[in-house]
């Protein structure tokens, strides 16, 4: 039996109040509902407020609460970085952002990327947001298992940089920019990294 008109406006109202909830510029799945409807159900009332403007569509599955602008009058666009997290949650990848990716996140360079990349244990594929490319490229899963964001975001822009090129400035930087707690689990997660990778770790958790 299908569900009645009651339930569902009862389903909407409590979908569009989680919506209500976020933060602007939040990104989401429908996954993030299931609580309080089956699959197909939060997908068709998610269409419905794409269809109105309530959210937008990024990617399949994949939707966003727009932020406005009050200085320029229009919608920024969503967080490539957050898009990234949400697909990574909807098919349950590890990742973790690469090459320019890692060193613009972690301000190593100020220079925007025109292809946000990341390595991740799920299939190669790549999504076009807007003008930016989004590149997963696939790893084996021991290259980020069991590390925190932070820790596989580091040893990334690390891997970047190249083991002759990273200057005592970038290392000082790191040391400044991380917690002691930050640099106490770089120190236990890292241990399974390259071993040049480790010694750099270790001059950015030195006290």
């Amino acid at each position: 039996m299908g569900q009645g008109g009651e339930e569902l406006s009862n389903i909407k109202a409590k979908i569009k109040n989680k919506i209500d909830n976020l933060s602007d510029g939040a990104v989401f799945i429908s996954n993030d509902f299931l609580e309080i409807a089956d699959y197909e159900t939060v997908r068709k009332t998610l269409n419905r407020f794409v269809n109105d403007g309530t959210i937008q569509r990024v990617v399949n599955g994949v939707y966003y609460k727009p932020r406005y602008i009050e200085l320029i009058g229009e919608y920024e666009s969503p967080s490539i970085n957050e898009v990234a997290i949400a697909i990574a949650r909807k098919y349950n990848w590890t990742i973790a952002p690469s090459g320019n990716t890692a060193l613009n996140l972690l301000g190593l360079s100020t220079q925007v990327p025109a292809q946000w990349t990341y390595i991740s244990d799920g299939r190669y594929v790549d999504f076009l947001i807007g003008n930016t490319k989004l590149v997963f490229k696939r790893t084996t899963n021991s290259t980020i298992s069991n590390m925190s964001q932070l820790t596989a975001l580091v040893i990334q822009a690390i891997k970047a940089i190249g083991k002759d090129n990273i200057s005592e400035e970038q290392i000082l930087y790191l040391k400044k920019r991380l917690t002691k707690s930050d640099k106490e689990k770089l120190l236990e997660e890292g241990k399974t990294t390259s071993a040049w990778i480790y010694k750099i770790l270790k001059k950015i958790g030195e006290s």
